[in-house]
C-alpha cells in the first residue's frame, strides 16, 4: 500500500492512497495543479509529515492524524453468503468505502476476491442495491470470481461490464472486429460457450442434467426467499437453456418465438396461484 502526501499550493496539504480519485475526481484539481511531496508505504511517517507540514505552511491542521482515522483501522464489515457479497453502505457511498479498503481480500465458494483499483471498477458497474435495505448493496460472488479468472486485478486491460453474459464475453469483444453493441445477450452467451469448446465437446444430455441442477438451486432459493440467489439461479438457467438449444441445433430465440406463438392467444384463468388454460 502506497500513501501519497500531496500539496495543493495555497490550499492544503493532505494524504491519500489514490491521487486521481481523491485530488482530481473528488476535489476537482488537474495534474500539474498539485505536487506530490512524499510517497511511502509507512503510514506513520506520512501521517507525521502531514501534520508537520500543515503547521509549517500555515494550513488548517487536521485534528486526527491520518493513521488514526477510523477507516484506516477498521476493515469494512462485509457479509458473504454462497451467492453474494454484501457491503454495509448504499451504492452512492460504496466507491469511497472500497478505496478505503484497498487490498482487502475475502474467500467465497466460487474463489477468492480482492479490492484493487481495477476490481473497484468492476464492482461499481455490477453492484446492486439490496431490495430489502437501501443502506446495503451487493455483488454476485460467481461473477466476481470469474472476473479474476480472465483479468489481472492490477491491470487496466479488459474489464467486465456486467449483465447476464458470463465473464470473458465482454473482455473478448473489446478486442474483436464485430459490432458488439448489436450483439444480444444470447449472442454473447453462445460466443462465450463456443470459445470454451462447449459446443464442440458438450452434448444435450449433460446440459439437460445441468439445467435440472440449476432449476433445483433456483427452487431452493425461492423457498428460502433469497432474492439475490433467485436472480442468480434464473440467469444460470437461461445460460444453460441457450447452450442446450444450440447443441440441439436450434437457436434459443426460435424456441422462444415458437413458445410465444403457442401461448399468445391462449385463454384461461388463475386458480390458486396457477394459470389454467381453457
Amino acid at each position: 500500500m502506497t500513501y501519497y502526501l500531496y500539496h495543493i499550493p495555497g490550499k492544503k496539504i493532505g494524504v491519500t492512497k489514490d491521487l486521481k480519485y481523491r485530488v482530481e475526481e473528488q476535489q476537482g484539481y488537474s495534474e500539474g495543479e498539485y505536487d506530490i511531496i512524499l510517497s511511502t508505504d509507512d503510514i506513520t511517517i506520512v501521517s507525521e509529515a502531514e501534520i508537520s507540514l500543515q503547521k509549517a505552511y500555515g494550513y488548517r491542521v487536521d485534528e486526527t492524524p491520518y493513521n488514526k482515522l477510523k477507516f484506516n483501522n477498521t476493515k469494512m464489515n462485509i457479509n458473504i453468503t454462497e451467492a453474494t457479497t454484501t457491503f454495509p453502505c448504499p451504492v452512492n457511498k460504496l466507491k469511497g468505502r472500497l478505496m478505503d479498503n484497498l487490498e482487502m481480500e475475502w474467500e467465497t465458494d466460487h474463489g477468492n476476491c480482492k479490492i484493487t483499483k481495477e476490481t473497484i471498477e468492476w464492482i461499481m458497474k455490477n453492484v446492486q442495491m439490496s431490495r430489502y435495505n437501501d443502506q446495503r448493496c451487493y455483488v454476485y460472488n460467481k461473477a466476481f470470481a470469474r472476473w479474476f479468472d480472465n483479468n489481472d486485478p492490477y491491470s487496466k486491460n479488459g474489464t467486465l461490464t456486467g449483465g447476464l453474459a458470463p465473464t470473458g464475453m465482454q473482455e473478448r469483444c473489446n478486442d474483436c472486429d464485430c459490432d458488439c453493441d448489436d450483439m444480444s445477450q444470447f449472442d454473447l452467451i453462445r460466443d462465450w460457450a463456443d470459445e470454451r469448446g462447449l459446443y464442440e465437446n458438450g452434448d444435450t444430455k449433460t446440459q439437460a442434467l445441468k439445467l435440472v441442477e440449476e432449476v433445483g438451486e433456483t427452487c431452493r432459493a425461492i423457498l428460502k426467499e433469497d432474492f439475490e440467489e433467485v436472480v442468480d439461479g434464473i440467469g444460470d438457467c437461461v445460460v444453460v437453456l441457450t447452450n442446450l438449444a444450440e447443441l440441439h441445433g436450434v437457436p434459443i430465440e426460435l424456441c422462444i418465438e415458437a413458445a410465444y406463438e403457442e401461448i399468445k392467444n391462449r385463454k384461461g384463468k388463475m386458480i390458486n396461484g396457477t394459470y389454467k388454460k381453457d
